[in-house]
């Protein structure tokens, strides 16, 4: 069964509704401290501001903790309402979306070590014009993969999992520009490593929001698309809008 928005305020019993409205609003709000994180920790890097990459590796415990806390609501509301149809699958997509944001938390707090160890080296190395263009690209990739969860829209999910495969090629292009770049000046190696393991770690949220997309459409088509690959999946989506 297809569902909207309105598929989860149709329940007997308004405790219910509420119960799963609230999961629902937890899990959009861990989003969105997750994807400040992701901002934040680019832009500690591009400005050199370790008080702010600092901050960012703070915040990971939090974000630890909303992940256990959104699993015990899960767990609660499984156990007490045994839901079945579209509530099971609300459920079980926030239960796996939670794993993917504190996976997308766990990379932020890595770019910001690796601010922090650029900012110590002192020197900006190449590659930054990358990381700033990739990572605006994946923290809207976030978004946007939570904007289609808030509103139940399987075609903006389509498009956060197309658009996976654009970042992963400009992710492999600039790796292939800074391995070149050490090879010329052995003396970056050092500082330009670091600047790969953070493309490294936003071509991962990329990935991460991806995923989020993929639940999304399961949530809203009933199908799980995690290895159908793009084209099938863009049937399903569009199949789905015929029903």
């Amino acid at each position: 069964m297809m569902i909207s928005k309105d598929s989860h305020t149709q329940h007997i019993s308004q405790q219910f509704n509420a119960e799963l409205e609230e999961v629902r609003s937890h899990l959009l709000a861990m989003g969105g401290l997750v994807e400040k994180q992701v901002n934040d920790a680019v832009t500690a890097l591009i400005e050199a501001d370790s008080g702010l990459a600092q901050q960012v590796r703070e915040v990971d415990d939090q974000i630890n903790q909303m992940e256990r806390n959104i699993d015990e609501e899960c767990i609660r509301i499984l156990a007490r309402r045994q839901p079945a149809a579209s509530d099971l699958r609300l459920i079980i997509s926030v239960s796996k979306s939670v794993i993917d944001l504190e996976r997308i938390g766990d990379e932020a707090s890595k770019i910001a070590r690796r601010a922090i160890q650029l900012c110590e080296e002192g020197e900006s190395p190449r590659g930054y014009v990358e990381v700033r263009h990739i990572g605006d690209q994946v923290r809207r990739m976030v978004q946007e993969a939570l904007d289609a969860f808030a509103r139940f829209d399987a075609e903006l999910a389509l498009s956060v999992a197309q658009y996976d495969k654009t970042v992963d090629r400009e992710y492999k292009t600039a790796l292939r520009e800074l391995v070149t770049f050490m090879m010329e000046d052995p003396r970056s190696i050092s500082r330009v490593l670091n600047v790969i393991w953070v493309l490294r770690s936003l071509e991962r949220i990329g990935d991460h929001a991806r995923n989020i997309a993929e639940l999304v459409i399961y949530l809203v088509r009933g199908t799980d698309v995690r290895h159908l690959g793009l084209a099938r999946m863009a049937e399903e989506v569009e199949s789905g809008k015929n029903r």
